[in-house]
């Protein structure tokens, strides 16, 4: 997933602008370049650098688009705030399905795969994820 699609994803079910971003793995593509005339490149938030960058002081001289373009998150959560809802990214791709759409099990061995790392990466938000994180509460199964 590209950091620069946070600029653009909100929660599905309440609309909530910009989600959490856990990077548990990110793979690097050097041969990217920033090719744009306008920087920054994104319009509301930089992921790469978590700013909304109506608010950031000087973005075209501050944010990294050019190193943001060469990088892609390979695994891991997205998560709103508001409604507590998470969402994984797997093999680069962010998977934001409805609650009935989604599979438990496939959610769980998810959860069960990274659960090292995102206590690791984030121990108090992949705490919450764990225990309490909808649409599944995997601390019942």
């Amino acid at each position: 997933m590209k950091y620069r699609l946070m600029d653009v994803l909100a929660c599905p079910y309440d609309k909530t602008f910009p989600l959490t971003l856990i990077v548990l793995r990110e793979r690097e593509y050097p041969e990217r370049k920033y090719e744009w005339s306008k920087k920054p490149f994104c319009e509301e938030y930089c992921a790469l650098k978590n700013v909304n960058i109506k608010n950031h002081p000087n973005p075209p001289q501050e944010l990294p688009c050019e190193e943001c373009i060469k990088k892609e998150v390979v695994d891991g959560v997205l998560y709103c705030p508001k409604c507590g809802r998470w969402y994984p990214i797997k093999e680069e791709i962010p998977i934001l399905l409805p609650d009935e759409l989604r599979n438990r099990e496939e959610d769980k061995a998810f959860l069960d795969a990274i659960k090292d790392q995102l206590l690791k990466v984030s121990p108090e938000l992949g705490g919450k994820i764990l225990k309490e994180g909808k649409p599944i509460n995997l601390s019942t199964q």
